[in-house]
């Protein structure tokens, strides 16, 4: 249970590490470029996600391919519009609005699943809203096209979660995972054609990390997964606010104000509140296999 947990740290903060990459990066590549590289050295350490029982057809070959398409498609937006917001946010405020996450699968839950949300639920979706007000201040502070893809990669998520929960009992790990790295590399393939621009030898190392460290992420959290039950390995990633806070101060320059942190803290609260009702109100969590959503 403890190694489970700890490789649930390790992965989220390999995650982070990755999404600083992508800062690192920044306006210095177009967005699908990015995309396609951190997608590609994404799959090497992936690959070791692959049972002794599965092979490689497999990622090709899903039981429900409907359902699927949904997954790799919210997926693959989801990274592409990771890319954008961060490369044009600070990694903290970035992490705040996807972390409203929790927010959308509750609101998905009740239109498309039909579930009944108790008023402790919706309390803790408004918390997380008035978070995010304080965090973005619009009408105080510039709205920059970067909040909005932050927000896109919150619902693409979301939308993951609701595919997750019914496909998770019947599909394999590897063609959730694979499928969508393999639907990311050509989309982002083929949209970065027109405006491809040889990346900089500089900049091989940032796109080589951020790839790597993503697939690191994927990696640590399947192990951990299966040292610890899902439902106590998946608070830990909002770990990941504390490491873009201390990355972003160290590597970027970039220190929240108090209004900044009190949010960021009011929608990781209300996230960790809310798949706790969750568990309590229902055993899904331990049913669906945990990978990250974005």
């Amino acid at each position: 249970m403890q190694a489970g947990i700890l490789l649930a740290f390790a992965s989220y903060f390999a995650f982070a590490c990755g999404d600083a990459a992508l800062k690192g990066v920044g306006d210095r590549l177009p967005i699908f470029e990015i995309g396609f590289y951190v997608s590609l050295f994404a799959l090497l350490p992936a690959l070791f996600t692959k049972r002794p029982e599965d092979n490689w057809r497999n990622v090709f070959v899903p039981n429900r391919p409907g359902l699927l398409a949904i997954r790799m498609a919210s997926g693959t937006l989801g990274g592409i519009l990771g890319v954008v917001a961060f490369t044009t946010l600070p990694l903290a405020e970035a992490y705040a609005l996807i972390f409203l996450l929790p927010v959308f699968v509750t609101v998905f839950s009740w239109l498309v699943l039909k579930e009944r949300i108790g008023w402790r639920r919706w309390l803790a979706v408004l918390g997380g809203l008035v978070g995010v007000l304080l965090v973005v201040r619009p009408g105080f502070r510039e709205v920059l096209p970067g909040h909005f893809a932050a927000l896109g990669v919150a619902i693409c998520g979301a939308v993951t979660v609701i595919v997750l929960r019914v496909l998770g009992p019947s599909e394999r790990r590897i063609t959730l995972i694979g499928a969508v790295l393999v639907a990311a590399i050509l989309v982002n393939g083929v949209l970065m054609i027109p405006d491809y621009e040889t990346p900089h030898h500089g900049l091989w190392p940032i796109l080589i990390l951020g790839g790597v460290c993503a697939g690191m992420g994927h990696l640590l959290i399947v192990f951990a997964t299966r040292l610890a039950p899902a439902a106590r390995v998946a608070p830990t990633q909002y770990s990941q606010i504390v490491w873009a806070t201390i990355i972003g101060a160290s590597f970027f320059g970039e220190y929240p104000d108090a209004l900044s942190l009190a949010g960021m803290t009011l929608v990781a609260v209300s996230g960790l509140f809310t798949f706790v009702r969750e568990k309590e109100v229902g055993d899904w969590p331990d049913r669906v296999p945990l990978i990250r959503n974005r």
